[in-house]
């Protein structure tokens, strides 16, 4: 699957600007990261991209189609867990998914809906009632509707909230092997994540693509501006942002980005987290 969005922005009826000018080009197979503080414009992004707004100005084309034909496409191929989902705690999780494949109009969905449970690790909780499951379980359950049908485009927002480690490990692998002939947009605030499985990153901020690209490149333009330095050296530094503080018997050791590292900084290689953070608060800077 192939979208395209160029020159898009989008303001509400409130008249707020969430988006601004914004193009890009998105393919399949990929699976890419969507990264930026709250307020960005990533949920508004993701809604328009889910064919769920339409927007202000500027033009979306999936497939070569643009809007309305090719949202109905976008529709018909889609797989989406927003970061609020309902759900409905009378029913079971198969019966909550056979209700789902439902609305996506699949045809004898049991084998879908069987390969989903499996996929997000459910098989001795397909017969319970989904108020009764935790909110790690529940989580899963939104996971495993947007896998029903193998849909081409799936779009999650913070689909690992709620996750123990070893959960958002398996939810990694499992999104990077589906990913391999698909389109995949990831939008979460755990840069982890992103950095363990996404080939592609988008980061946003005030409505604006800052960046697009491999993560590789986005962590090659930080380098020289991470570095290691003592707390009571940066006093006066303008500009630094600090991204962790460790004690030690020497006093507390400092890790932080700036266009100008202090006086006696030791330079660090970028991590993505710091290129990023790097990346943002230049930004914020300008």
């Amino acid at each position: 699957m192939e979208i395209r969005m160029e020159n898009v922005s989008m303001i509400y009826p409130n008249g707020k600007e969430a988006l601004r000018q914004v193009s890009l080009d998105m393919a399949s197979p990929s699976l890419t990261g969507l990264l930026g503080p709250n307020g960005a414009g990533k949920s508004t992004l993701i809604k328009l991209l889910a064919g769920a707004l339409l927007p202000t100005s500027g033009s979306i084309q999936v497939e070569g189609e643009p809007f309305p034909k090719g949202r109905k496409r976008v529709k018909e191929n889609l797989g989406y867990l927003p970061q609020e989902f309902g759900l409905f705690d009378e029913l079971t999780v198969t019966q909550f998914l056979d209700y789902m494949a439902a609305l996506k109009g699949l045809r004898c969905p049991q084998a879908s809906i069987q390969e989903a449970i499996e996929a997000v690790n459910l098989m001795d909780k397909a017969k319970t009632r989904i108020g009764a499951l935790s909110g790690g379980q529940r989580q899963r359950v939104g996971i495993a509707q947007a896998l029903l049908g193998s849909p081409q485009l799936m779009i999650f927002d913070e689909p690992t909230v709620g996750l123990d480690p070893e959960e958002r490990i398996h939810f990694r692998n499992l999104f990077s092997q589906t990913a391999q002939n698909r389109l995949i947009l990831l939008s979460t605030h755990i840069i982890e994540d992103v950095q363990a499985v996404c080939d592609q990153l988008l980061v946003m901020n005030h409505g604006r693509i800052l960046f697009a690209g491999k993560p590789e490149q986005l962590i090659q333009k930080a380098e020289g501006h991470v570095g290691l330095f003592w707390e009571k050296e940066i006093l006066d530094a303008e500009g630094l942002q600090i991204t962790s503080r460790v004690n030690t018997s020497r006093g507390i050791r400092c890790r932080g980005v700036a266009e100008v590292l202090p006086p006696g900084a030791r330079t660090e290689e970028p991590s993505l987290e710091d290129a990023y953070l790097y990346l943002i608060s230049r930004e914020e800077t300008r």
